[in-house]
């Protein structure tokens, strides 16, 4: 511990009155300054939150955008890759059967795959009306 005197926030100037009360005006300053000061460090607060929360969305849209473009590059490989799958299982039926038949059946295949698939998706729409309805 030290025996020096804790320093105060503000000192008010006294008039020389013995109680030690403040002359008006000063005190009328002293407000005045305390609500400036008030005032100023309220908008800096302000505007250094702005400033952080502008950053801050940066770091969010950037983020979005790089995983927006990496789920396209995705996709678009994943409908390659489909495609590359049905135009060899084409290629392999050709060798047992027809090409225009090996080429029927396999659109017929895919075909079948999105209606179950839009079916299944139609299922999980209803469910959910279902569970939301009043």
């Amino acid at each position: 511990m030290t025996d020096e005197p804790a320093d105060t926030a503000a000192t008010l100037p006294t008039d020389g009155q013995p109680d030690g009360a403040p002359e008006d005006h000063a005190r009328d300053e002293s407000v005045k300054e305390v609500l400036a000061r008030l005032y100023a460090d309220g908008r800096a607060y302000a505007a250094a939150e702005a400033e952080k929360q502008k950053l801050r969305a940066g770091i969010i849209g950037t983020g979005v955008r790089n995983a927006a473009i990496f789920a396209v590059v995705a996709l678009m490989l994943a409908f390659a890759s489909i495609i590359a799958l049905l135009v060899g299982l084409v290629i392999a039926l050709s060798q047992l059967m027809a090409p225009i038949w090996a080429t029927l059946i396999v659109v017929g295949g895919g075909l079948l795959v999105t209606l179950l698939l839009l079916l299944a998706a139609k299922g999980c729409i209803t469910r959910m009306k279902k569970a939301i309805a009043p």
